[in-house]
């Protein structure tokens, strides 16, 4: 049995606080564009208007409404078989992933819907220093540096630095600097 990124996310969410899944919007819209080119010639401008109107109602929250509209278009334009694959995939994929498409919410609250920011900040923590020429990394090293890249990138690191040598401190002197204090030399 293959296990599906979704429940490997849902999974560590259970062991930690409670997380939101948006599907990235750009994947939607291939879905929206495969089940436009059932029903418009290939080069139709009237495609794009199509597309950009179920994205809007998807980013209202219409995703059911936006699977029903897709189902009477393919019937209104009497589509069968291979012929409304794209639109039988799209209406597919859009139930089977209603909850993780709530797009009203996710921009209500300020979140991305896009994986654009993810991936920029994935290049900026990981692929700019790890994936440099010569570079071996093992997984402990990789997530050591990784962690303090993403201290750092997020404005934390004065707190963690002092967090960290009070860490060191307790770890490595509490016998030989009793009370805290430190000896000088």
């Amino acid at each position: 049995m293959t296990t599906r990124p979704v429940d490997l996310i849902k999974t560590e969410a259970e062991q930690r606080a409670h997380i939101h899944i948006i599907v990235d919007l750009i994947h939607v819209l291939e879905y929206l564009w495969r089940a436009a080119w059932c029903l418009h010639d290939t080069g139709d401008a009237s495609a794009e208007a199509w597309v950009a109107r179920h994205a809007r109602t998807l980013l209202a929250g219409g995703v059911q409404q936006t699977a029903a509209a897709l189902k009477a278009a393919a019937r209104a334009a009497r589509l069968r078989g291979t012929k409304r694959k794209g639109i039988d995939d799209a209406v597919n994929y859009l139930t089977s992933k209603a909850e993780h498409l709530r797009y009203d919410t996710a921009l209500g609250r300020g979140w991305p819907i896009a994986t654009g920011i993810i991936e920029r900040a994935c290049r900026h923590l990981a692929k700019d220093r790890l994936d440099i020429t010569g570079a071996r990394w093992g997984l402990s090293g990789a997530e050591a540096v990784l962690k303090l890249r993403a201290v750092r990138a997020n404005g934390d690191f004065d707190t963690y630095w002092a967090w960290h040598e009070q860490q060191e401190f307790i770890r490595n002197h509490p016998a030989r600097y009793r009370d805290r204090l430190i000896p000088t030399a």
